[in-house]
């Protein structure tokens, strides 16, 4: 069935100190998506640049979110740390912990959490850790949304549990025909014009092209196109003017699920 509304993410704050990720242009693609996740300091991101962020999405109208990673600046979060599911959920407590400071000194609410990198895709494979970082978020607001792919352990753990969860589509990756993402390091140039079809298309039929060329039927309430990715404002505004042309309406979480009911 088609969506009449949907709501539309990007990974915000990921400099750090003087360095900036990607293209550098968080002011540029904020006006264009409708929830920003926010790094919360472990793989990339620092007081001034959240406290910055989060201001910038307040003047948007844009959901905050808190994504924390794992303790790794260097791999920007993107390799795989070893450490008990108590750790990694302590280190994501912590990190959720500072954003949402910001986020009340800015009067704003903090809406969701999602996992970053190598933390989501371990998270996504792991029930034990997937198991334990819902319960301690389900302790510190069980109102927070948990974005994770539907293909995942953090997906149906969330259901067993009935914690608020968010499904996603991933416009600027691959997917395999287990339904899950490819993880790169690094992301390829993409053309617009194939990265907007391709969530329209996955608005309007519920499907995505594999790696290996098949059609698979997607689950999805967010779709996802990460700011680091090479091109990311040229990719998210045509995504955006796309989906408005084929009247799929770009809203924050909580009211895209309302009005698809």
């Amino acid at each position: 069935m088609k969506k009449s509304c949907i709501d539309l993410n990007s990974d915000m704050g990921e400099g750090f100190g003087l360095y900036v990720a990607g293209d550098g242009v968080d002011e540029r693609i904020m006006p264009f998506i409708s929830s920003a996740n926010v790094a919360a300091g472990f793989h990339a991101g620092d007081p001034n640049i959240m406290n910055r962020t989060v201001q910038l999405a307040k003047q948007h109208g844009v959901g905050v979110g808190a994504h924390p990673g794992f303790r790794d600046l260097v791999g920007f979060g993107r390799r795989t740390l070893q450490a008990s599911p108590q750790e990694i959920v302590n280190d994501v407590i912590y990190q959720l912990g500072a954003l949402r400071e910001f986020t009340r000194l800015n009067g704003v609410a903090l809406q969701h959490v999602k996992p970053h990198g190598s933390l989501y895709m371990v998270a996504a494979r792991d029930e034990a850790l997937s198991r334990a970082l819902l319960e301690a978020v389900q302790r510190v607001d069980p109102t927070l949304y948990v974005f994770c792919m539907e293909k995942s352990e953090t997906y149906r753990i969330a259901r067993e549990m009935g914690h608020p969860v968010v499904r996603e589509l991933y416009g600027d990756r691959e997917y395999d025909t287990s339904g899950q993402i490819i993880l790169t390091r690094r992301g390829a140039k993409l053309e617009p014009a194939e990265v907007a079809a391709k969530v329209v298309r996955a608005c309007v039929e519920g499907k995505v092209r594999t790696v290996e060329g098949v059609d698979i039927e997607v689950g999805f309430d967010s779709v996802c196109i990460h700011s680091d990715t090479p091109g990311a404002l040229d990719l998210i505004r045509a995504t955006r003017k796309a989906l408005e042309e084929a009247e799929v309406k770009i809203r924050p979480i909580r009211e895209s699920l309302r009005q698809n009911g």
